[in-house]
């Protein structure tokens, strides 16, 4: 049976929290009401997993997530506020270790959380099976690309991801040069109301012009969209050199939404220019499909190798297609890309 602790600094929450993951089959084996009785639970119980809120007295849930990194590293599933600020402090404390969050229906301390129990329980599961030490943080990539290269005419590059995605893919495009003048197309599963902070944070930290997709938004070289929360993301045209974005909700892929294999087949579908795609670490088998219409197509596919991934699930279901051309870590991701764009000769 999974272990948990839980750590809020709200008694009401934590009881609430506690009681949807035991009647999911979770042993919670301590709670813990701010960031230091967390770290302190941790180190006592050795838990399979953590629940993590975001904003409690003494030491925070970022600075928790970092000392038990330090300390004793433990899958973390942020609980975090769906605001702004909210958004903001789940990816530093991503960055800092954390491997999945949650967000919490309404922003606030809220009976609501019950009627995401199943998600809940689903994440901290899932979180179990994540390698809280595969990934570096991404300030200061391990490669440097050399940009004095020749390239083809007008690439496009699909990215997928999922739990864990966030500090991999913002490692890769922060190592893509731009002088390559790619099209970039990132799917990372993520809520509403997070994927535009994360394509902020994206675009601050990348030579790329990076913005959360928007229906009918056409994209160049140079320019990067990350798939909208909710929504399904399709190329829906290409014509000198750009794309054009189309956004629908239809029913959930492999139970979510944006899916990757949404956007890969329909950009292998549409897109006649060179057409790159890489799958990185998550769980599930979305992108395996996308991974199989963009090889059919001609185009070239990466997978993430499995020691760097916090969880092996997503490469590792593309990589069984048998069209995965090359496997690398997540700090040789961006050569290989670029190598697949190289003008031959």
């Amino acid at each position: 049976m999974t272990r948990a602790v839980v750590v809020d600094d709200s008694h009401f929450m934590r009881t609430v929290i506690s009681d949807i993951l035991e009647d999911g089959g979770v042993e919670v084996v301590a709670q813990a009401g701010d960031g230091e009785e967390g770290v302190e639970a941790v180190a006592d119980h050795d838990p399979d997993v953590v629940t993590m809120d975001v904003e409690m007295p003494r030491m925070d849930g970022i600075e928790a997530v970092e000392e038990i990194m330090t300390t004793n590293p433990t899958p973390v599933v942020m609980l975090s506020a769906h605001t702004e600020d909210g958004a903001d402090a789940t990816f530093e404390a991503l960055e800092k270790g954390a491997v999945d969050f949650l967000a919490k229906p309404g922003g606030e301390v809220s009976t609501e959380i019950s009627a995401h129990g199943d998600a809940l329980v689903q994440k901290v599961e899932s979180a179990t099976r994540a390698d809280p030490e595969s990934v570096e943080g991404v300030e200061d990539p391990d490669e440097t690309i050399d940009a004095d290269h020749a390239y083809v005419e007008n690439p496009t590059l699909v990215i997928g991801a999922s739990t864990g995605g966030p500090r991999v893919v913002e490692r890769v495009l922060s190592s893509l040069p731009l002088e390559a003048d790619l099209r970039v197309l990132v799917v990372q599963h993520m809520p509403d109301g997070f994927t535009a902070r994360f394509a902020e944070r994206l675009d601050r930290r990348s030579e790329y012009d990076v913005h959360e997709a928007e229906d009918g938004m056409r994209i160049g070289g140079g320019e990067a969209v990350v798939a909208k929360g909710d929504y399904h993301m399709e190329v829906a045209g290409y014509g000198n050199g750009r794309l054009r974005i189309r956004l629908q909700q239809d029913e959930a892929k492999h139970g979510v939404r944006p899916a990757i294999d949404v956007t890969m087949e329909t950009a292998a579908e549409t897109v006649d220019g060179p057409l790159t795609a890489v799958v990185l670490t998550g769980m599930g088998n979305d992108g395996a499909a996308g991974i199989e219409a963009i090889k059919a197509a001609d185009g070239a596919t990466i997978a993430q190798d499995e020691e760097s991934c916090s969880v092996f699930g997503i490469p590792a279901r593309a990589i069984e297609t048998g069209c995965v051309d090359r496997v690398r870590p997540a700090d040789e991701m961006g050569t290989a890309i670029i190598d697949t764009i190289r003008q031959e000769g």
